[in-house]
């Protein structure tokens, strides 16, 4: 299987790719176990930790919200299947205007994204009382865009504040690899800044010194490291460290990738600024 991201390929290989380390939730281990495991690995991967329904309810509520002529005929918002026609009069997606910009900033969203078992787990990882920041974000990707998020760490992007943050990524449906799903560098959080400093010249950006690399089998290569990834179900929960490396590989099946990324710092830290107000995708942040 030949992969990509940002249209760049990635061959599907044992050399290339491994599988996350899946953490059970029935029961969830206790808080000094979960902590270690994030500090051990730099993630946590928690197959069915929220409801499978909740989550799918999300995707339909969602993708009723664009126009029809977005989705194939004969098929529901909840599937989620691309029609392979943009409307024109769509704005570009996350902007005002855009059905993701008034999304995040609905009751059902904040509904969703307000679920206390998140806070608990949050507050158990950061070994204090958290709160969510109020940028949340909603990625949504279809076949043919070629778009993914590039190789970078978290930190690169909310460097102006306490870097004790834990970021929860759930994908909104079900997200093998081939459906755009998020891949993880293995142990890349153990690696100083200046060993991926010299990927920042490989770019397909080079205005935009925070990603690392849009090529992921130049990146794997030249770290000698394996991109962690799943067959991501509904429900699943992905938690990771700001200082992880992981990127998303492009959507290429008939369903859409609906993601949700939102962040969590302990109450008594001072976050970046740039997070405290709702995403837009223009706001530089």
């Amino acid at each position: 299987m030949l992969l990509s991201s940002n249209g760049v390929p990635i061959p599907f290989s044992p050399e290339l790719f491994g599988p996350l380390r899946a953490t059970g939730t029935s029961p969830l281990p206790d808080p000094a176990a979960l902590r270690e495991r994030l500090r051990a690995d730099g993630y946590l991967y928690l197959p069915g930790f929220l409801d499978r329904e909740e989550v799918l309810r999300l995707r339909a509520a969602y993708f009723a919200r664009l126009p029809r002529a977005y989705l194939a005929p004969g098929t529901t918002p909840r599937e989620g299947v691309f029609s392979g026609h943009v409307p024109p009069e769509l704005p570009e997606h996350g902007v005002a205007g855009h059905p993701a910009h008034a999304f995040v900033r609905s009751r059902t969203f904040d509904r969703f994204v307000g679920d206390p078992r998140l806070a608990r787990l949050a507050a158990d990882l950061l070994g204090g009382d958290a709160r969510m920041l109020p940028r949340r974000i909603l990625r949504h990707f279809h076949r043919g865009t070629r778009r993914a998020s590039r190789a970078h760490v978290d930190f690169d992007y909310m460097d102006r504040g306490s870097p004790r943050v834990v970021t929860m990524w759930i994908p909104v449906g079900d997200c093998p690899p081939r459906s755009g799903a998020l891949v993880y560098l293995e142990g890349s959080h153990t690696l100083p800044p200046e060993a991926y400093e010299p990927l920042r010249d490989t770019t397909d950006r080079p205005g935009d010194r925070r990603q690392i690399c849009h090529d992921l089998e130049f990146t794997a290569r030249s770290l000698g490291r394996r991109w962690l990834c799943a067959d991501f179900a509904a429900g699943d929960l992905m938690v990771h460290v700001p200082s992880v490396i992981h990127a998303s590989l492009d959507t290429t099946t008939e369903a859409m990738r609906l993601s949700v990324d939102t962040r969590f710092v302990r109450r008594d830290d001072t976050p970046d600024p740039r997070w405290l107000r709702p995403w837009s995708a223009d706001d530089g942040a």
